[in-house]
């Protein structure tokens, strides 16, 4: 269901691994039995072409069921644990002109893209609350 490495790419406005999101919560958030059921009946294939082609946007996201919500919920908190810092350091660092300056040109880059990824978290533990 998920692609090789594992992950979910998300954006802005949508998820962009939509697909592979939006099975891997139906798939979590069955009972056992439902999923055997799903499973025997080749569930995969039966979905209708409205749910295959729906996008995840940030809308469509807020309006999940509240099993899917906690569960993206949960797993986005342990993502944010496995930074080093949380979104403020990395604001705060960046709003700091002299030690942003003492950072080589790859730290200042990585910390773009940081700071970036844990805006996106955040605001995709805000949608499902």
């Amino acid at each position: 269901m998920v692609g090789e490495e594992g992950a979910f790419v998300l954006g802005w406005d949508e998820v962009l691994t939509d697909e592979e999101l939006s099975v891997t919560l139906k798939v979590l958030c069955m009972s056992e039995e439902e999923f055997k059921e799903y499973k025997e009946q080749d569930g995969w294939e039966d979905d209708s072409e409205e749910e295959e082609n729906a996008t995840l946007s940030n809308e469509a996201l807020s309006r999940l069921k509240t099993p899917c919500k906690k569960l993206l919920y949960d797993s986005v908190l342990l993502t944010l644990e496995s930074y080093g810092a949380d979104l403020k350091t990395e604001q705060d660092l960046l709003n700091n002109k002299e030690a942003y300056e003492k950072l080589s040109r790859r730290e200042q880059q990585a910390l773009h893209v940081r700071y970036g990824q844990k805006r996106i978290l955040h605001q995709l533990l805000e949608l499902v609350q």
